[in-house]
């Protein structure tokens, strides 16, 4: 009785997580239901095996389990402890779910981190119903708590029955095949694995059809995270024809390419503008049929827009690493600004000799340990965080986006009033949970359900209509930027950069060229825009670009002389007549992947089979044409693995000179 009231907790959990948190591009029954007997196979395993103990001291004991005090204590702290690890990681994982789209892994323990844990936790009050869902737990476990009781009282007070040896045997083998029958799960050579929930591309699917604990669990074995010098060899000579290294040399591994600087150009101010949470698929420029974002679509009608740019990875650390460093943040559990060893690296904005450098953050810069990514990189290079503005927080992540432009722009007409050029990097936060929105200049309304066209609404991806009102906010704020730009004088001598540093997780869309959200690319799609109205027409460009190529690109516009060691490529480099591609990095079916995706051709290659597989995006992009099209493969898979081991490498061999 107490196997199945187990069994039954733990398919509670999953009608939860399907009624109110399940999202997917698929909707046939047959594979849903499919999908639901993976998952109760997950959960019976789990079931059986949190009951081996107890089945172990049922059968030592036989009919003295209930009837001593020591076995009543053991079995009643035993269940409790185990309901209650059950109940906190189930909620953790729905809130990690709610939050990122993925079931719950090892990765989680970076929110752990130290420096980190009261800011994260401060997220947490200020994003989710903490007290009720408090109030919820301890509620839920006295439900528990009661009937776990009630059920070994009503077992207790029953007679025993006397039981012959042989008879008794038989029922312990009994007991123990069917316990191995139902951890086994499956009528198979091999036991049920997690890497059957995988049967689609969907990863609602997948995660319907696993059990959060199993999978967690069968994660804990990855190995930390390297560089293999043999590898990075190998696969060197087309990263170097790639890249345009000036001296290419596969013994020594050289990356670096010079360029020299163009004094004629005038002296252009850099402001790079990170949009939180800014997917391309959420935009007006890419159709989305809210058309939430009128100032960044006025922007990208004035400016250069970029159409086919990608960030490596969904995270906002592994962002500020990847576009001040150029390279990639691949590392799978701890982000590269976390990791001692790795923040120490030769970067573009160092080198804007004559420049002041400003970084400016709402919040706390030892948030991700995203500080020494500067400090550390950036000589003078002075951090505007929280602490320095006037203007009171307004939630975790510090002043408001609209009080840190206002005081950013007093910073950057200083500047600009004593003929001092800068390049700054301003980091926008509100378009993230909490979703905090103020009345801006007293103009800023949010709107409600009734403002909106439903239809319109399911079909954009949103999650929620805060969701939509915090990017309509950040739009706003990006309108006003320019419009203080333009009344303290420095619009016409800056060279502005927009970009998005990864989607917010969104519910299925259809608006997008690509089916992005099957593809599980969608969180790497963002917006580019670079904007100055007096040194650059507009012109949309549809050649892929990158986060890594952000600095070569405005370094080259601004015509400073300066020295590329990593993996970024200018955008605008007109002398590069061959294909150009973005190196991404993404999640489908909870599986990982990296590749290479360019106009036509997505190279993709697993991260833990090492598995290749070639799509052509103009025709199928969901089928494998790697026999298809052999010279094409062989050359793109080169050319993938090679910007895959050479951004492991330089990671931990960038370091500047001592």
């Amino acid at each position: 009785m107490q196997t199945l009231y187990l069994f039954g907790f733990l398919v509670f959990w999953r009608v939860i997580f399907y009624s109110f948190f399940f999202t997917s591009t698929i909707h046939d029954a047959a594979v849903i239901m499919r999908a639901w007997g993976l998952g109760l196979k997950f959960d019976l395993r789990l079931t059986l095996i949190l009951m081996i103990p107890m089945g172990l001291i049922a059968v030592i004991a036989r009919d003295r389990l209930f009837g001593t005090g020591a076995l009543r204590r053991i079995n009643y702290w035993y269940f409790f402890i185990i309901y209650l690890l059950l109940t906190l990681f189930y909620v953790t994982d729905l809130g990690y779910y709610s939050y990122l789209g993925l079931r719950i892994d090892p990765s989680v323990m970076r929110f752990l981190a130290p420096g980190e844990r009261l800011t994260n936790a401060r997220m947490l009050w200020e994003s989710y119903p903490i007290i009720w869902g408090v109030l919820g737990i301890v509620l839920l476990l006295a439900l528990i708590n009661w009937s776990v009781r009630c059920i070994f009282r009503r077992y207790a007070g029953k007679e025993g029955i006397a039981v012959r040896p042989r008879r008794y045997a038989v029922w312990v083998v009994v007991l123990v095949l069917l316990f191995s029958a139902g951890i086994y799960g499956n009528v198979a050579y091999f036991p049920l694995r997690w890497s059957q929930a995988m049967f689609t591309r969907d990863n609602g699917i997948t995660s319907l059809a696993l059990n959060p604990v199993t999978y967690y669990i069968s994660n804990l074995s990855v190995r930390e995270e390297s560089f293999d010098r043999k590898l990075t060899r190998q696969y060197y000579e087309p990263v170097a024809e790639y890249l345009g290294v000036d001296n290419p040399d596969p013994e020594k591994l050289n990356y670096a390419r010079s360029f020299p600087g163009d004094s004629l150009k005038p002296r252009q101010n850099v402001i790079i503008v990170m949009l939180e949470s800014g997917g391309a698929a959420m935009m007006s420029m890419f159709n989305n049929p809210m058309q939430a974002t009128p100032n960044l679509q006025k922007l990208a009608d004035e400016g250069l827009f970029f159409e086919n740019f990608h960030v490596p990875a969904m995270s906002t650390a592994r962002t500020v690493f990847g576009v001040t460093t150029g390279l990639p943040d691949i590392f799978k559990f701890k982000t590269a600004s976390r990791h001692p060893t790795i923040v120490d690296q030769r970067v573009i904005m160092d080198q804007f000799d004559g420049y002041e450098k400003y970084y400016l953050l709402g919040g706390n810069t030892n948030w991700a340990n995203i500080r020494a990514v500067f400090t550390n990189n950036v000589n003078g290079i002075k951090i505007y965080e929280e602490g320095y503005f006037k203007a009171p927080k307004a939630d975790v992540w510090g002043v408001s986006d609209f009080d840190l432009i206002t005081e950013s722009d007093e910073i950057f007409k200083a500047a600009h009033d004593r003929k001092q050029p800068f390049i700054a990097y301003l980091q926008t936060a509100d378009n993230h949970e909490p979703y905090t929105t103020t009345e801006g200049k007293g103009d800023f309304r949010k709107l409600t359900g009734k403002d909106i066209d439903v239809a319109a609404f399911n079909k954009s991806g949103f999650l929620s209509i805060d969701q939509l009102n915090a990017l309509r906010y950040m739009d706003y704020n990006i309108g006003y930027l320019m419009e203080k730009a333009a009344q303290s004088g420095y619009l016409d001598n800056t060279i502005f950069v927009f970009f998005g540093d990864h989607s917010a997780r969104l519910n299925p869309f259809k608006h997008m060229p690509l089916p992005e959200y099957e593809m599980g690319t969608f969180v790497d799609h963002v917006p580019c825009i670079i904007y100055n109205p007096k040194l650059l027409k507009p012109r949309k460009i549809t050649r892929m670009g990158s986060l890594l190529d952000v600095y070569p690109t405005v370094a080259r516009l601004a015509g400073i002389p300066f020295t590329n060691y990593t993996m970024g490529v200018d955008m605008l480099d007109t002398t590069y007549q061959g294909e150009r591609y973005a190196f991404i990095t993404y999640t489908r079916n909870l599986q990982s992947f990296y590749a290479l995706q360019g106009q036509q051709y997505l190279c993709e290659i697993g991260l833990e089979s090492g598995e290749m597989k070639l799509y052509d995006l103009k025709a199928d992009p969901f089928r494998d044409i790697k026999d298809q099209r052999p010279e094409i493969a062989a050359g793109l898979d080169k050319l993938t693995r090679g910007f895959y081991e050479s951004s492991r490498y330089l990671m931990f061999n960038n370091k500047k000179p001592r």
